[in-house]
């Protein structure tokens, strides 16, 4: 989700635990997954993130995770690469994923208007349901506002443990003033979204997601919290900056683990693992949750707003495109919820998929874009090492 970012602390974090399963003891597999945790430190060590983790997928190197930083800062248990966290905006991918399957089916049309699932929903301040379409909810191109910018100037305690209703989530984005760019993340893209699928089907959409996803492929960590503030089971603390610090002084970090996130909805609320997300995004880009027609509906991308995103990256239908400097792209989403948990879900060329996990949102551009340097090593470094020993051969 389009949250604020907390501010950088500049307090090194505990080392953590290792990798969860060794890769093969292939000399570019090694370097690949030396590189990877490399990245993971640079995050902890130098931009002061509590703890970072990752999980890798690869038929050539296996399976394996590791982790650096603090887990739980109170106790200072190290990070590690099998909790659980809140995922944020990847949970708009499990929703566009129900979405784009009821429209395999026959029934949801892409390119139909909202207003003919959702009559009178999105009406006033320039919004009519009637020229809005499905498509365009989950491309992020409706021009409708992200209630999310009415909430981050307020003191979190005023909303932070309260329950939210979607419709009223959805009110306030359409008093808001409409965006001036015609891609907008807005995390109400994903609430209409979710509403059509529980008028069409008659279930929730969480209940749909849990059906028609969750459950199939095995997803253990994986699941809706619902009104209930803790994450059940092994999980990372969250952390973020208290904004109401005196001037002159140092924030102090806030755990923010506890949270209703009947706030993010179908467009943030899901609790999942690095691993589950890996499962999720292999079955779904390997074809195994939609026929090949239609996934590629969801891999039909328009330009994103770097501003919003990051440079280079497209958007499709609850999906993200970023181009790779070793060549190719990934697919995958990214999330961050306001108590301080960052997530994305990534697969490259070849079928490798990477999972990654914060326990506190990056807080400057340059950290930014080493959470994102993270991906890009976990798909290029074996590959640029391939292509020089190639290179050398006679």
């Amino acid at each position: 989700m389009a949250f604020a970012a907390a501010a950088v602390v500049l307090a090194l974090s505990a080392p953590s635990a290792g990798a969860a399963g060794p890769p093969t003891s292939s000399a570019g597999c090694e370097a690949a997954r030396g590189a990877v945790v490399d990245s993971l430190s640079v995050l902890t060590q130098r931009h002061g993130v509590a703890g970072a983790a990752v999980d890798m997928v690869d038929g050539r190197c296996g399976t394996w995770g590791a982790a650096r930083g603090t887990a739980d800062l109170g106790t200072g248990r190290p990070m590690n690469a099998t909790d659980r966290l809140r995922i944020g905006s990847v949970s708009k991918t499990f929703t566009a994923t129900v979405v784009v399957q009821l429209a395999a089916e026959g029934r949801i049309g892409l390119d139909t208007p909202v207003e003919r699932y959702l009559p009178g929903l999105i009406r006033g301040n320039g919004h009519d349901g009637r020229t809005i379409t499905v498509r365009q909810l989950l491309q992020h191109t409706s021009g409708i506002p992200d209630y999310v910018e009415a909430f981050v100037d307020r003191p979190v305690n005023e909303w932070r443990h309260r329950h939210f209703e979607p419709r009223e989530l959805i009110a306030t984005a359409l008093g808001l003033p409409r965006p001036d760019t015609k891609w907008h993340y807005s995390t109400t893209n994903t609430l209409i979204a979710g509403l059509v699928v529980e008028k069409v089907t008659g279930r929730g959409v969480e209940a749909e997601v849990t059906r028609r996803i969750i459950k199939p492929l095995g997803l253990r960590d994986t699941y809706w919290p619902g009104d209930d503030t803790r994450i059940r089971g092994p999980h990372s603390r969250s952390y973020f900056t208290d904004a109401d610090a005196p001037d002159g002084t140092r924030p102090p970090r806030v755990d923010g683990t506890e949270w209703n996130m009947t706030f993010g909805g179908a467009g943030g609320a899901l609790v999942s693992s690095p691993s589950d997300v890996n499962r999720f995004f292999g079955a779904l880009l390997g074809g195994k949750l939609l026929p090949a027609r239609w996934l590629a509906e969801m891999k039909r991308t328009v330009p994103a707003d770097p501003e919003r995103l990051w440079p280079g990256a497209r958007y499709g239908l609850g999906l993200i495109a970023t181009p790779l400097e070793c060549g190719g792209r990934w697919w995958g989403h990214g999330g961050t919820v306001p108590g301080g948990h960052r997530a994305l879900g990534a697969v490259g060329p070849g079928g490798r998929s990477v999972s990654l996990a914060l326990n506190e949102v990056p807080g400057t551009d340059r950290a930014e874009e080493d959470f994102l340097a993270v991906v890009s090593t976990a798909f290029c470094t074996d590959r640029i090492e391939r292509a020089d020993r190639a290179k050398e051969m006679p």
